[in-house]
């Protein structure tokens, strides 16, 4: 599938590379898609990659904010009404679903619709048709549904302010995009992204030296993406055509830079050696690794448990100590091992794989590079 449809995607860590798997597996079916985070995630892009990626893409992409239109207007604004149906409605109007026919609607904020809206939208999406306020034609409707919203779900079910039976109807196929500071590998690629779309409408855009870079991939990012796009058009009009050192950046965002985190994050930049990042004491040496190519797996050192815990195989007590053993290879190899098996099980969703290792996401990826896994 053509990178283009991803275009307004940004990022190719591994949380994002699986965000567009999953677009371009749903994308070959009419399956009502839910897609879940917090705000300023990018949710809406995500609906939008899908469409473009679905047979739909040739019709049209309705969006609709759910939580921004009153509740009394919601109805019209989604099925359209009938002339003289209420004070005001001089005219016959389509709705969104209407105008949506043969395309994709993308109702976001859905967490945030009426209870007596959330009844009718369960009648669409059960019967597949619908009728205009004030009238009685039956509308047939074939729109693919694309949901959105920042909000938890099941508690808002628990709370008696969202359907249950909607829910599973709109739950099909969930994506969940994920928040920006589980991402930070994907931060300067944003920003350049940013830059990019500025420069193309003339304006003359910043540079970050190194410690700026980190620091902003550091930072936790309450705002997420939507918040990295206001702060790089803030510095493009404070910093233009200029270098933004670490000191230049708002106060909120110089904050403490975490070695280990930058570490795990070296191996996305590859003029930026891990070593350089957190340098040993004076006089201490480097621990080095084996390389991959020169690691052998000991495939009867240790076992994976039904639990994921390791339980020693009695083949160790064997091990003859008279001519001495490599411990580090040793057990790097077994390293590699439990790697390889967690990725087994997991069919190379590293996500879930690291979560069987109760290590980080990053961490992991970093392994698999450096040991040259697949």
């Amino acid at each position: 599938m053509s990178n283009d449809l991803f275009s307004n995607l940004v990022g190719s860590g591994p949380a994002m590379q699986t965000v567009k798997k999953l677009i371009q597996q749903v994308a070959k079916t009419d399956a009502t898609v839910l897609i879940l985070g917090e705000s300023g995630t990018g949710k809406e892009v995500v609906a939008q990659a899908l469409h473009n990626s679905s047979s739909r893409s040739d019709k049209t992409f309705v969006p609709i904010n759910c939580g921004a239109i009153p509740g009394e207007l919601l109805e019209s604004e989604l099925f359209g009404h009938e002339k003289g149906a209420f004070t005001g409605a001089i005219t016959a109007r389509k709705g969104r679903f209407e105008m949506a026919e043969k395309g994709s609607i993308f109702l976001d904020e859905i967490g945030d619709m009426p209870l007596p809206m959330q009844v009718k939208l369960l009648r669409v999406l059960q019967e597949r048709n619908y009728e205009r306020v004030g009238g009685n034609k039956t509308f047939d409707c074939d729109v693919r549904v694309i949901a959105a919203t920042h909000r938890n779900l099941e508690d808002q079910i628990t709370d008696g302010k969202f359907r249950e039976d909607l829910f599973y109807r709109l739950n099909v196929f969930p994506i969940e995009m994920p928040a920006l500071r589980e991402r930070p590998e994907d931060i300067p690629e944003l920003f350049e992204f940013m830059f990019a779309k500025m420069s193309e409408m003339g304006t003359l855009v910043p540079s970050f030296s190194e410690k700026a870079m980190q620091a902003l991939q550091c930072y936790k990012w309450p705002g997420n993406v939507r918040e990295l796009s206001n702060l790089a058009e803030r510095l493009s009009i404070l910093f233009t055509d200029q270098k933004i050192d670490y000191e230049d950046l708002p106060e909120r965002y110089q904050v403490e830079l975490d070695s280990e985190l930058l570490q795990s994050l070296s191996m996305f930049d590859e003029n930026t050696p891990a070593d350089s990042l957190q340098s040993s004491p004076a006089g201490e040496e480097k621990p080095s690794v084996p390389e991959a190519s020169a690691i052998e797996v000991p495939t009867s050192v240790s076992s994976v448990n039904d639990n994921n815990g390791l339980e020693p195989n009695s083949n160790v007590s064997d091990i003859n100590f008279d001519d001495g053993i490599d411990l580090k290879s040793y057990l790097v190899g077994m390293e590699v091992e439990l790697i390889q098996k967690a990725l087994s099980q997991t069919e190379g969703n590293v996500s879930q794989a690291a979560k069987l290792l109760k290590t980080n996401r990053t961490t992991l990826v970093e392994k698999i590079r450096k040991y040259e896994l697949s």
